[in-house]
């Protein structure tokens, strides 16, 4: 079962979004109203184990999720689709979009994949280290997590609340670690480069003060990628969609109409 809101207006272009590791597709939800305004039409939605989409057993890996966006894109019948990803959803996005000839066009926000893996990757090595850190630690890195995410007091407080609300659910930790375990977030040089080679229209974006998937980043991510815009947003944390939704929502629209038109930034 996957949650999700096809909503906008019909005769509008449809971008799909796909969100990070840990929230729900209330994330989108300013955004997706300004793309609305705009005239384009959004297909938000819940990853496994994230919001009200269903809770698995099994492994959260690349092939898991890319797949439960294909199935749904493919159920709703969509027509060729504009596909903007944020953080983990990024690398889910490149995924996707692979060997597809309905995409329009490809947006990535604070991209996961590039950034140094951190100290604590070996405790996702192990089943049995990853269960207890999950069960005795689970609430406390997921808050460590939050609070990193973006620069304003009023947008932590919004992630927070939606992000609390989700996880009140049994296998929603299971979740979160499962994919810790099985999604490969950094050395993903190759995904970048291969979506670069693929011909498909791509705009990055980041904020100058991403504390999650570092700005030290975006010069290799240039590299690999070739995007036709690159946009650096000032003092803003790594949820460009959520803290800056107003000028994001404009960069999708100028970038969908005119791909090559605006010098990158």
């Amino acid at each position: 079962m996957t949650h999700y809101e096809l909503t906008g207006p019909e005769d509008g272009e449809t971008v799909v979004l796909t969100g990070g590791l840990t929230v729900p597709l209330f994330y989108w939800d300013g955004l997706a109203e300004h793309l609305h305004d705009l005239g384009f039409r959004t297909l938000a939605f819940s990853a496994y184990g994230r919001g009200y989409s269903q809770r698995l057993m099994g492994d959260y890996d690349e092939t898991l999720f890319a797949g439960q966006l294909t199935e749904l894109v493919d159920a709703l019948r969509l027509p060729r689709h504009h596909v903007f990803g944020t953080s983990m959803g990024a690398v889910i996005a490149m995924a996707y979009v692979a060997g597809r000839s309905d995409i329009k066009s490809l947006t990535l926000a604070g991209p996961a994949g590039l950034s140094a893996a951190p100290a604590s990757r070996w405790l996702f090595k192990s089943d049995h280290a990853a269960a207890f850190v999950g069960r005795r630690l689970g609430r406390r890195l997921l808050e460590s997590h939050l609070d990193h995410n973006v620069r304003d007091d009023a947008s932590a407080a919004v992630l927070t609340r939606m992000v609390r609300d989700a996880f009140r659910y049994q296998g929603s930790m299971y979740a979160l670690f499962s994919t810790l375990q099985n999604l490969p977030l950094h050395g993903r040089a190759e995904l970048f480069r291969s979506t670069g080679l693929s011909g498909i229209p791509t705009m990055l974006i980041w904020g100058d003060d991403d504390h999650v998937t570092p700005i030290a980043s975006l010069e290799e991510a240039r590299a690999l990628l070739q995007p036709q815009q690159s946009h650096v947003i000032k003092q803003c944390g790594h949820m460009t969609p959520l803290e800056r939704p107003d000028e994001v929502a404009h960069l999708v629209a100028s970038f969908t109409t005119n791909p090559a038109e605006r010098p990158e930034r």
